[in-house]
């Protein structure tokens, strides 16, 4: 068996660029007809979106299309032209989750690999089968199976590809089969416009009926976010995922997270597949680069645990925490200069967070210095100034100002800062 597949999300073409310097083999994106993340779908129109079919080929990488909302009768001649259109581009596979769509996708595109979503709910070989007797070519098992259940999948089907996921957000209900955002806001979580409506923070009410009395139930120590699903995050157990031998690709959740969150966690699980061939592993090391960012709290999830087996799923505190770390700024595509995301200041040490396998070397002028410390490389300003010469003495998130580096950074590198408390 080759390599395990690392698959990043791509909720734009910066993403995707991010993702592919970051170490990803393939990406996963759409333009927002009939995907499951409407808002990410809406950075991409047809022209770009073939622009980054085009690109991430042209890095030797490859683009699987979002198709895998599920259409309503009347959409359906729109349907037809959409898959028409998007397979005229060459995307390397089409992800689907409704049956119809599959027969649809195989009759107009059958050149098109199927990648059944996992909004399908797949747990067992017999499902599986019937797909694999479709034409599907890989599943995206369901977010609540387990790695023996796969091993049997594998074993009854050794030729259909097994993709799981390893990190990003979780959902409350059945893999997404959830209305709680249909029922307040008519935003329908399994036509792409979820509101996240699980996230909130809610006081429980208990009804008289014969009375008519409303009484407020107390809130308890554990707070109010009652349905707030932690994150996923399986980086510990890579190690046993891969030593299974079914798994044909790893997937990070998160299209519509941001240009760090793709970033870190592309490295830190590429890291984690390239140490476990080496022989390298080291848990302890891609968690505490995964506790940078942005998240619910983490979770291993139900695919080396059964869900009865599991009681820390959710969050009843908040509903998002900042993690360890904060990104005070993005370096350009071109490395030259950065956009401040924070605070900028002069002579702060940052850390420099690369894309995978890049490096530098150390350097001191009059705008800053770039040195190693402790295994990790750090910049600090003298100077904060512009292309134009327009010099600050600090800069804040919102200004507009691109600022010179020292030297020329890898693009898509992040300054971050680690968060005082």
């Amino acid at each position: 068996m080759s390599n395990v597949e690392l698959l990043s999300p791509a909720g734009n073409f910066e993403k995707l660029k991010i993702a592919l310097a970051y170490g990803a083999d393939a990406v996963y994106a759409g333009v927002s007809h009939f995907s499951l993340r409407i808002r990410s779908g809406k950075e991409f129109t047809y022209e770009s979106f073939e622009e980054a079919i085009n690109y991430t080929h042209a890095h030797g990488k490859h683009l699987h299309a979002t198709i895998n909302g599920f259409p309503f009768n009347a959409q359906i001649p729109l349907l037809e032209k959409h898959i028409e259109r998007v397979a005229a581009m060459k995307p390397d596979a089409f992800i689907v989750a409704a049956p119809g769509v599959i027969k649809l996708a195989r009759k107009i595109a059958p050149q098109i690999p199927i990648h059944l979503s996992t909004q399908a709910n797949v747990l067992s070989y017999l499902d599986a089968e019937v797909y694999s007797d479709m034409g599907v070519k890989r599943i995206i098992a369901a977010r609540e199976v387990s790695l023996k259940d796969l091993e049997q999948i594998k074993k009854h089907l050794p030729h259909l590809e097994l993709e799981v996921f390893v990190h990003g957000s979780m959902c409350f209900a059945y893999s997404g089969r959830c209305l709680i955002s249909s029922v307040q806001s008519g935003r329908v979580s399994n036509r792409g416009s979820c509101a996240n409506d699980c996230r909130f923070p809610y006081t429980l009410y208990a009804h008289n009926e014969e009375s008519g009395t409303l009484f407020r139930i107390e809130e308890s120590e554990e707070g109010t976010h009652i349905m707030n699903a932690k994150d996923l995050n399986l980086s510990a157990h890579v190690k046993e995922i891969l030593d299974s031998g079914v798994i044909d690709s790893l997937k990070i959740e998160g299209r519509t997270k941001s240009a760090y969150y793709v970033g870190i966690t592309t490295k830190t699980y590429r890291q984690a597949i390239e140490d476990y061939y080496a022989n390298q592993f080291d848990a302890a090391k891609y968690t505490a680069e995964l506790d940078t960012t942005k998240n619910r709290g983490f979770s291993d999830g139900y695919l080396v645990n059964r869900p009865f087996e599991k009681n820390d799923t959710q969050n009843l505190a908040h509903s998002i925490s900042e993690g360890t770390h904060q990104v005070v700024a993005q370096v350009s595509e071109d490395g030259t200069t950065c956009l401040c995301k924070d605070v900028l200041s002069l002579h702060v040490n940052y850390d420099l967070v690369m894309p995978a396998h890049l490096t530098i070397e150390a350097m001191e002028n009059d705008i800053g210095t770039i040195f190693e410390e402790g295994g990790f490389w750090k910049i600090s300003f003298k100077k904060l100034q512009t292309p134009s010469g327009k010099v600050f003495d600090e800069i804040h998130s919102g200004n507009v100002n691109a600022i010179v580096l020292p030297t020329t950074l890898p693009g898509f590198t992040f300054l971050r800062a680690k968060i005082k408390g």
